[in-house]
C-alpha cells in the first residue's frame, strides 16, 4: 500500500490559523455529554468556543455539529464563515470524507474569494487523497484526487498548499502508473500482447517520471519481441539502457534481446 496515505493526515495541520484560533476572551462551557449538540440558543463566542473544545478533544462529530450551529444561529457573523471551514475540517478529521467535501464545496460556492478558499480546495483534495485504494481496486477516487490536487496547484501556485499538492501529485501518478502496469502484466500472462503493450505505452506517455518507467520499457521490449517486431524491441531496450543503465530491467532487456534476437544484441 502506498506510503503517501500515512503522511496525509499530518498535512491537516495546514488548517488556516485564522480559522483555528479561539475567539479571544470567549467563555467556555462546562463539560457535557459527547452527544449533546441539540439546539440551544447561545451567543456566538460561547458556541464557537465549545465547538473548538470538542474538536481539540477529538470529538469530531460533535464539533462538526456545533460548528454547523454557529452558522445556523449566527449566519451573518464573521465566525459563521469560519465555522463552515472548521465544520468541514472536523468531518475530515473524523474521516467522514463525503460530508467534509460537501462542506468545503458549499463554503466555496458561497465565499469563493474568501482568504480561506485555498484551504477549502486543499481539504477537498486531501479527502479524495486519503481514500485512494490499493491498485487492485477501481481507481476513480485516485483520478478525483489527482484532479483536485492539480486544481490546488493551478489556482494557488505560490501557497504552502500547492507545495504539498505537488508532492502528492507525484505519488498519485506513481499509483496510477502502478495500476497500468498491473493490468499490462495480466494481459501479458494471458498472451494478449497488443493489449499489454497499450498499457505499458500509457506509462511511458503519461507517467514517464514515475518509478514504473524502467519496467514499462522492459515490458515493451518483451511485447514487441512477442509480436514479431524485433526492431521496436531493440529501440525500447536502447532507451532503457540510455536512461537507466544501472537498472535491473536494463540487464533483463539486454539478456532478452540476446536470447530472442541475438543479431540485435547491443554491444
Amino acid at each position: 500500500m502506498l506510503r503517501m496515505i500515512a503522511r496525509a493526515r499530518g498535512a491537516a495541520v495546514l488548517v488556516p490559523l485564522a480559522a483555528a484560533v479561539l475567539l479571544s476572551g470567549c467563555a467556555t462551557l462546562g463539560k457535557k455529554n459527547k452527544g449533546e449538540t441539540a439546539y440551544v440558543a447561545r451567543d456566538v463566542d460561547t458556541l464557537y468556543s465549545e465547538a473548538k473544545r470538542r474538536l481539540d478533544n477529538g470529538d469530531y462529530k460533535a464539533a462538526a455539529a456545533l460548528f454547523d450551529e454557529v452558522e445556523r444561529q449566527h449566519p451573518y457573523s464573521d465566525w459563521a464563515r469560519r465555522a463552515q471551514v472548521m465544520g468541514a475540517f472536523s468531518n475530515y478529521m473524523g474521516k467522514d470524507y463525503n460530508k467534509a467535501i460537501e462542506g468545503a464545496q458549499r463554503f466555496l460556492s458561497i465565499h469563493p474569494g474568501n482568504k480561506d478558499a485555498p484551504y477549502a480546495y486543499y481539504l477537498i483534495a486531501l479527502c479524495y487523497y486519503e481514500q485512494i485504494a490499493d491498485v487492485d481496486r477501481d481507481q476513480k477516487i485516485t483520478e478525483q484526487a489527482l484532479t483536485a490536487l492539480t486544481e490546488v496547484q493551478r489556482r494557488y501556485p505560490t501557497t504552502e498548499y500547492a507545495a504539498d499538492a505537488r508532492v502528492k501529485v507525484d505519488l498519485v501518478n506513481d499509483h496510477l502508473a502502478g495500476k497500468e502496469m498491473q493490468i499490462g502484466r495480466f494481459y501479458e500472462r494471458s498472451g494478449r500482447w497488443l493489449a499489454a503493450q497499450i498499457r505499458f505505452q500509457n506509462v511511458i506517455d503519461k507517467y514517464q517520471t514515475t518509478s514504473h518507467t524502467p519496467e514499462a520499457l522492459y515490458r515493451l521490449t518483451e511485447t514487441n519481441l512477442a509480436l514479431g517486431i524485433p526492431g521496436e524491441a531493440k529501440k525500447y531496450a536502447a532507451v532503457l539502457g540510455s536512461n537507466y543503465p544501472g537498472s535491473e530491467w536494463y540487464q533483463k532487456a539486454y539478456d532478452l534481446i540476446g536470447d530472442k534476437a541475438p543479431q540485435l544484441k547491443t554491444s
